[in-house]
């Protein structure tokens, strides 16, 4: 298999700044302020509400920025069938404010009918693959347009699994045409937790497919016998984090990078400058591609 120093890489264009998670902590802030972010991303769910002062707040920072809708309770790995008031409500917001990118999490979150309110891995198998590419296709169908799945953490394997992850979900998007949000950090996490390398998962992931990524923080946890990381969301990027975003760069080129933080929220100015780091990597990429564009043409 080629290195990533090795493979050909693809000619960016201009990126967008970096993006960040707008939460509701820092929505006024960041409307009286205007940082120059390339876009923001918000919960779908919370904003399923037919009106009222939330939606409206999204509709004003919608006007000067692009948006991206991020689901998480789709629960679209489960038995269940699809959620079809979800999917109707899901429809409704995409309508009214036409974001550039509908994603969900390769994951499930329920069974009959009792929601885990976590991000739950599926059994890597032939028949959970068949299954999801179906219910992929039933969403995409509702909403008239592709969709992006995201990659989760995990804290453990099935004993069925027979597919690594990185091929069930380049496999996910090819057969039902969705897009790929790779989530970085959620690599690294689920890398150390089970013992794979986490630059191959990269390499294993189709270029086209690759539309959006997420960069956030966790947590280490000791447990008996060792270590474990946790996705929390809660803290800055590492740098083994920022490292893997580079390698991201230099096989997908330059990408629409959101950075995402959840819970114990800093200051909003702390989220633009881990948005800066990443802005500065991108910038930096377009830079040696341009020079090695000129160079081949002196």
């Amino acid at each position: 298999m080629p290195s990533l120093s090795s493979t050909p890489r693809p000619r960016p264009a201009l990126a967008l700044p970096a993006g960040i998670g707008l939460r509701a902590e820092h929505c006024i802030e960041f409307l009286e302020t205007q940082p120059e972010v390339g876009f923001i991303e918000v919960h779908a769910e919370n904003y399923f509400g037919r009106g009222g002062r939330p939606l409206d707040l999204i509709r004003l920072a919608r006007r000067d920025h692009a948006l991206s809708l991020h689901g998480v309770g789709l629960s679209i790995g489960s038995t269940d069938p699809l959620c079809e008031t979800h999917l109707q409500r899901l429809s409704e917001l995409v309508a009214q404010v036409q974001p550039a990118f509908v994603s969900e999490h390769l994951c499930w979150t329920s069974h009959r009918g009792v929601h885990a309110n976590d991000l739950l891995p599926l059994p890597l198998t032939e028949e959970a693959l068949e299954h999801v590419v179906r219910r992929v296709g039933q969403v995409q169908n509702k909403l008239g347009r592709t969709i992006l799945l995201e990659n989760v953490s995990s804290y453990f394997e099935y004993a069925d699994s027979a597919i690594p992850e990185w091929e069930f979900l380049a496999e996910v998007a090819r057969q039902s045409g969705c897009g790929i949000l790779l989530d970085l950090n959620n690599i690294h996490v689920s890398a150390h937790n089970h013992g794979f390398d986490a630059a191959a998962y990269i390499r294993a992931m189709p270029r086209h497919a690759v539309h959006e990524l997420h960069l956030a923080g966790h947590v280490r946890k000791s447990v008996a016998g060792g270590e474990i990381l946790i996705d929390t969301h809660s803290q800055p990027v590492c740098d083994a984090v920022w490292s893997l975003y580079d390698a991201a760069l230099q096989r997908f080129g330059a990408v629409p990078t959101l950075i995402e933080w959840d819970s114990d929220l800093p200051p909003l100015a702390t989220l633009l400058a881990e948005a800066g780091k990443a802005d500065r990597m991108l910038a930096a990429l377009e830079w040696n591609e341009h020079r090695f564009t000129h160079a081949l043409a002196a």
